[in-house]
């Protein structure tokens, strides 16, 4: 725990020093924040249900996906072939179980706003498996380190004490140095944040039962993987979501 804190402080001070040294360009950023998203526009949510079925197993499991814009589906046409279809088929094919899914997503939401906005609107059932889609706007909103931490373990918290035998899954912080769509200095100043609240994540979930992480991936193919520059496109959550279930299978006992 005391390793845990030090972490902490430590992640908080660089982001506090950093915020400090930007201040006397923070105009210029946020405008070309603005600019960004002008020139991005917004994706719609995938369309179609939002529940689902993958596999032919004889025992059927429960999945739920929670989230931000990519568990909303930006980037792809329907919820199948979104992130949430497509994780369910390669756990569908990992388990040998059929999977039925349940997608709570919302675009722009932060952990905090998870808490308030998607928990809620979570079915009243239990979950054999679920899959935390967050920290893109963590990252972008600039979230402290601190924040990001707390946030995530209440979330987490409230996740398990509503699906107690339930395998968790999350997915990675955006790896925002392959995104491009955001022009630097922009992209490098939100890289380094995103970088804190990987570790930061990854060590909070490390001594967690049965909450696994799936670190920011240094082998990403980016040919055809970006619908917008930012969200992922059909192809991109595909091999996201395969690249994800390797890591956890490779990793985990579960």
């Amino acid at each position: 725990m005391e390793t845990n804190d030090n972490n902490l402080r430590r992640w908080q001070r660089r982001y506090v020093l950093g915020a400090a040294l930007i201040f006397p360009v923070s105009p210029f950023l946020y405008l070309q924040g603005r600019y960004t998203r002008w020139k991005v526009g917004v994706l719609p949510d995938a369309a179609g249900p939002k529940r689902g079925t993958s596999g032919q197993g004889e025992k059927p499991a429960r999945l739920l996906v929670i989230g931000e814009s990519t568990v909303a589906g930006l980037g792809a046409r329907t919820h199948d072939v979104a992130l949430a279809g497509q994780f369910a088929k390669n756990l569908a094919a990992k388990t040998g179980n059929t999977v039925e899914w349940t997608v709570v997503g919302k675009s722009g939401v932060t952990a905090r706003q998870a808490i308030e906005l998607l928990l809620p609107e979570v079915p009243d059932k239990p979950f054999d498996y679920i899959l935390v889609g967050l920290g893109g706007n963590d990252v972008l909103k600039i979230s402290t380190p601190m924040r990001w931490r707390h946030d995530m373990e209440e979330l987490l918290g409230l996740l398990r004490l509503n699906n107690p035998d339930a395998v968790i899954f999350l997915a990675n912080c955006p790896m925002i140095c392959l995104s491009p769509a955001l022009p630097n200095p922009l992209r490098a100043i939100l890289w380094e944040l995103s970088k804190m609240h990987n570790d930061n994540i990854s060590e909070l979930t490390s001594k967690m039962d049965r909450v696994f992480y799936y670190p920011q991936p240094a082998d990403v193919t980016l040919d055809g993987f970006f619908a917008d520059g930012i969200h992922p496109s059909e192809s991109g959550y595909s091999d996201w979501a395969a690249a994800m279930m390797r890591y956890f299978a490779q990793n985990y006992e579960w």
